[in-house]
């Protein structure tokens, strides 16, 4: 079976209905997202009962503190099978080589968030006092420089990842949406066209998890990924 495109976001504090979600899921379909919503309330335990149920883990906490700090936190997980976590490449190039350090030494694969995809032109004008566009390019820049594992970008920035980082970076591309959802994304992208623009991996939450077929709609995701 070929490595799965869709990581399923499993979003809730609550493990009975965490548990029911991972139950209609195939391993052999995609890998599960995990981040600061179930972990804060779950832990460890629940990182170590996903993957005993066979999945293969994107770590999803946006790690973003100075140097040491996100070094130590990340071997904090030596004891726990995660094939990929993330970091904000806003924490600057030391803390992104700290992370590094600390990722080889675990044996997972760290992933530089860029900008958020529920920011907009304006938020971008606002925090970073750059334009949208131009404050990814520099993001990007950066994740090249430091040699990161790959990095999660809206789908609309996926092409421009490609021209500054290369084919080869893995690009993991949250905010997929069907059809118009009235929701907190807001760069957003139908599964196919994602994968077309060179996406590695779609991050999909709502869609499947709220389904009322979370197995079929699981299915349907993943064949549109290799269509």
């Amino acid at each position: 079976m070929t490595d799965p495109k869709i990581i399923v976001a499993i979003d809730t504090f609550d493990l009975k209905e965490a548990n029911a979600i991972l139950s209609q899921l195939d391993p052999d379909l995609c890998k599960i997202k995990i981040g600061s919503i179930v972990f804060n309330a779950l832990g460890k335990p629940f990182l170590n009962e996903v993957f005993q149920r066979g999945f293969k883990i994107f770590l999803d906490l946006k790690l973003h503190d100075i140097p040491n700090t996100v070094h130590e936190t990340i071997l904090g997980f030596s004891d726990s099978y995660i094939e990929m976590l993330t970091v904000h490449l806003s924490g600057g190039e030391e803390m992104l080589k700290k992370a590094m350090q600390a990722a080889k030494t675990i044996r997972t694969k760290v992933i530089g968030v860029s900008i958020l995809t529920s920011l907009n032109e304006s938020d971008s004008l606002t925090v970073f006092n750059n334009n949208l566009n131009n404050q990814i390019v520099n993001l990007f820049k950066l994740a090249k420089k430091t040699n990161i594992d790959g990095i999660v970008c809206s789908p609309h920035e996926i092409e421009i990842s490609n021209t500054v980082l290369g084919p080869s970076c893995i690009k993991v591309a949250p905010g997929i949406r069907e059809v118009e959802a009235d929701d907190d994304q807001v760069r957003t992208m139908s599964a196919k066209d994602a994968i077309k623009k060179g996406a590695t991996f779609l991050v999909i939450g709502r869609p499947i998890t709220q389904a009322k077929d979370i197995s079929l709609a699981l299915k349907t995701f993943h064949d549109l990924t290799y269509e």
